[in-house]
């Protein structure tokens, strides 16, 4: 689970890098939507120790092709709903297969 910055060209169109993480989907019980928990390490200010840290994104499934346990990329897109304003990449794994 992890964060990627693909690299655009930018520099030619003004357009920004494209963001892309990879995470678990938790849920996947709402129509076209999934839930997905992106796990990332902080270190900590005092103790100097890596924390796991994990946010949950909802991401758009516009086809179904997600189930609960898949890992999943990412990326950002417009405010689709309130909270959603991620959608579905590719699945990278499935959940019954290791």
């Amino acid at each position: 689970m992890s964060e990627q910055i693909s690299a655009g060209t930018g520099a030619v169109t003004g357009e920004a890098a494209e963001r892309i993480l990879t995470g678990r989907v938790v849920s996947s019980k709402m129509q076209k939507t999934i839930t997905v928990a992106v796990e990332r390490l902080e270190r900590h200010a005092k103790y100097g120790k890596y924390v796991r840290r994990t946010t949950k994104l909802l991401a758009h499934d516009e086809q179904g092709e997600s189930r609960e346990g898949d890992l999943v990329a990412i990326t950002e897109c417009r405010r689709l709903s309130r909270r959603k304003s991620w959608r579905l990449v590719r699945v990278l794994e499935r959940a019954g297969q290791a």
